[in-house]
């Protein structure tokens, strides 16, 4: 055979394959939204949660975050949260960290090894690229709520700085919606968000009027966040209101809370 057929099959097979995609064997690109396995995650795992947990007394809830690319860690801390009799789990953000397609699949996989329902925020990570176009393929939209034990989880997208402070972040409309929607079923509230007020990600020249619209919410009990990589308790406005970060998965530690009627209490756990 000569060296021109040659060269004419191979570039036949090569181009097949490129056609075909060749499953497996190439990445189109890596920001390409082409998201394999599960989505629509959150919506579903929401509707588990507020069946579950409609008439509960008590809730244990995990907040985890910043899992980056840490995943041997992050591993690890699912494993831990399986051990300790939680009711779900919340993904405060970072669940990568350039955001490429084949990081949200890994975060995901990881996640799902949970026995416990769980919803997962945005992070700034996680907008990198087309980030967040993936996240809503895999998650939903970046605002959300929900309702367990009468109390309303409020998860907010903070994450300004990555729309160069042109987009409704922190979504007062949103925010608004949230104090008045089905108020005959909770009584109290929780703001989950990723990055804090007076953050770098933060818009901070709405810091004072977002606590201003906390506020209105019924029953605010405290806040959480992600972010930062560090495990903190702070009252950020120094009137009472009670933030608490979650450190990252690197540093193989979070918190679990314990609400009840009358309050809540608040572990730190390390693994």
């Amino acid at each position: 055979m000569s060296n021109r057929k040659i060269k004419l099959i191979v570039f036949a097979v090569l181009s097949n394959c490129l056609i075909t995609s060749c499953e497996g064997a190439f990445d189109i690109h890596p920001y390409d939204v082409n998201i394999k396995g599960e989505t629509g995650i959150n919506a579903r795992q929401i509707a588990a949660i507020e069946k579950q947990f409609t008439n509960k007394d008590t809730l244990r809830v995990a907040f985890i975050s910043d899992t980056h690319l840490w995943l041997s860690d992050a591993r690890d801390q699912v494993a831990d949260v399986n051990k300790r009799h939680v009711d779900f789990v919340v993904h405060c953000g970072d669940l990568t960290d350039t955001s490429t397609s084949k990081e949200f699949e890994w975060s995901r996989d990881i996640l799902l090894d949970l026995k416990v329902p769980f919803v997962a925020l945005i992070g700034n990570h996680d907008f990198l690229g087309t980030g967040d176009q993936a996240y809503e393929v895999m998650y939903g939209p970046m605002d959300f709520s929900f309702i367990a034990s009468r109390v309303k989880f409020v998860c907010l997208n903070t994450n300004a700085t990555e729309y160069d402070y042109l987009a409704a972040v922190p979504n007062f409309d949103f925010m608004e919606e949230e104090m008045v929607k089905n108020t005959s079923l909770f009584d109290r509230t929780i703001l989950v968000m990723h990055a804090p007020p007076y953050s770098d990600q933060f818009n901070n020249n709405v810091c004072k009027a977002f606590r201003r619209y906390l506020d209105f919410f019924p029953g605010l009990m405290f806040c959480v966040y992600g972010h930062n990589h560090s495990d903190a308790v702070s009252d950020i406005y120094h009137d009472g209101l009670i933030f608490y970060g979650i450190d990252c998965a690197q540093h193989r530690n979070y918190r679990i809370f314990t609400i009840t009627p009358d309050g809540y209490e608040v572990e730190h756990i390390t693994y």
